[in-house]
C-alpha cells in the first residue's frame, strides 16, 4: 500500500495533492499544527479522512512510520526576517528528511525564486544559469537545495522549482480577483511584466512523474506558455464577468506602501505579502523559465492554459464564499 508523508497538507499545493491521493486510497501522514483544522477542511471538501493520519510537527516524535513516498511542500511564504524563513524552509525540512527512510521517494518543492529572475537579454532562465535570488524567501529555498545536495547525496530526492502556481484552492491570488472585479484595476509598475506559471493540476502530475523517475534536479517546471501581468488581470476579470479599466501604478508608490505596511503590525497582518523584501520581485520585468530539461527527461507535459487556471481559481473562491461575485459559466 502506498503511504505518503505530506508536509503542507493544509496549504494550496499540499491539500490538492491530499485530495487526489485520498481518492486513490493512499494512506497519508500529515504533520500539521492543528489536526482539528485539517479535519474541518476535509469535511468541508467532502473528503474521507479515514486514511489521513495527522502527525505532530516534531519529526522526532513520529516513530517508525516508513512512508513509501514523500512530498515536502510546507514553507513560509511571507516573513519579516531571514530567521523566520529558514526555521521552516530550511531547518524543519531538513529534520523531516533526516527521519525518512533512505528508500522513500521524495519530492521537495523549492521555487523559481531560488534561481531568480530571467537573466538580462535572455528569453528564459535555465538550470545552467547562475542562481541570483532577490529575496530572503528565495535565498532560503536556495539554501535548502544546497543543504540537501550536501547532506543527502545518493538519495532519491527530486527538487522542483515551480513558478507562480494557479488553480483551485489558492489563497495568494484572491486579491487579484478582488482587484479584477472592480471598476479600476491597479497594476504594479508602468512597464509590462512577463511570468511563467503552472496550473496546480500540472504541478501534481509533475510530482508524480518525479516519484517514478528518481531524477535529482533542481528542475524548473512550468507551462509552455508564459503570461503577462496585463493578461493576468484580464483573464481574472473575464472569470469574474467584470469590465474595468487597468491602471498602471508607479513602482515607487508600491515601494512606499510596502514601507508603511512593514511599519504597522495590523497592516502586516492584513497584507502579509506586501513586505519590503517580497516587493523586490516586482521591480523585475521578466520571470520566465525554460522547463525543457524536465520535459525531455520525464516526458511530462503541461495541459492547462492560464484562462483555465484562473477560471478554476475563481470558481473555488465563489464556492467557498471568499468572493461574492457570479463567475463566468463554462460553455
Amino acid at each position: 500500500m502506498k503511504t505518503l508523508l505530506l508536509t503542507g497538507a493544509t496549504g494550496f499545493v499540499g491539500f490538492n495533492m491530499l485530495a487526489q491521493e485520498a481518492q486513490q486510497g493512499t494512506r497519508i501522514l500529515a504533520p500539521v499544527r492543528s489536526a482539528e483544522k485539517l479535519r474541518r477542511r476535509l469535511e468541508c471538501e467532502g473528503i474521507s479522512h479515514a486514511d489521513v493520519v495527522p502527525l505532530e510537527t516534531d519529526p522526532s516524535k513520529w516513530g517508525d512510520l516508513r512512508p513509501t513516498h514523500a512530498l515536502l511542500s510546507a514553507g513560509v511564504l511571507f516573513a519579516r526576517t531571514r530567521e523566520e524563513y529558514n526555521s521552516v524552509n530550511v531547518d524543519w525540512t531538513l529534520r523531516v528528511l533526516d527521519v525518512l527512510p533512505r528508500d522513500c521517494r521524495v519530492v521537495v518543492l523549492s521555487s523559481q525564486a531560488a534561481g531568480g529572475p530571467t537573466p538580462a537579454g535572455r528569453q528564459a532562465r535555465r538550470e545552467t544559469d547562475a542562481d541570483t535570488p532577490l529575496t530572503m524567501y528565495g535565498q532560503s529555498k536556495l539554501e535548502l537545495e544546497r543543504a540537501i545536495r550536501r547532506l543527502h547525496s545518493g538519495r532519491a530526492i527530486t527538487i522542483l522549482r515551480p513558478p507562480m502556481v494557479l488553480g483551485a484552492g489558492d489563497s495568494a491570488t484572491l486579491q487579484l480577483f478582488k482587484v479584477a472585479a472592480g471598476p479600476l484595476r491597479p497594476k504594479p509598475g508602468l512597464r509590462k511584466k512577463e511570468y511563467s506559471f503552472i496550473d496546480v493540476r500540472d504541478l501534481l502530475e509533475a510530482i508524480r512523474v518525479s516519484w517514478q523517475s528518481n531524477q535529482v534536479g533542481p528542475y524548473y517546471i512550468a507551462s509552455d506558455r508564459s503570461i503577462t501581468d496585463l493578461e493576468l488581470i484580464h483573464y481574472a476579470a473575464l472569470s469574474c464577468n467584470a469590465n474595468g479599466l487597468t491602471v498602471p501604478m508607479p513602482q515607487v508608490f508600491i515601494k512606499c506602501l510596502s514601507w508603511i505596511v512593514d511599519s504597522h503590525p495590523k497592516l502586516r497582518a492584513a497584507a502579509p505579502s506586501l513586505t519590503r523584501d517580497r516587493v523586490l520581485d516586482l521591480w523585475v520585468d521578466r520571470w520566465v523559465v525554460d522547463s525543457s530539461s524536465f520535459r525531455e527527461t520525464t516526458r511530462w507535459e503541461s495541459k492547462h492554459t492560464p484562462e483555465d487556471s484562473l477560471q478554476s481559481a475563481c470558481d473555488f473562491y465563489v464556492r467557498t464564499g471568499q468572493l461574492n461575485i457570479k463567475c463566468k459559466q463554462p460553455p
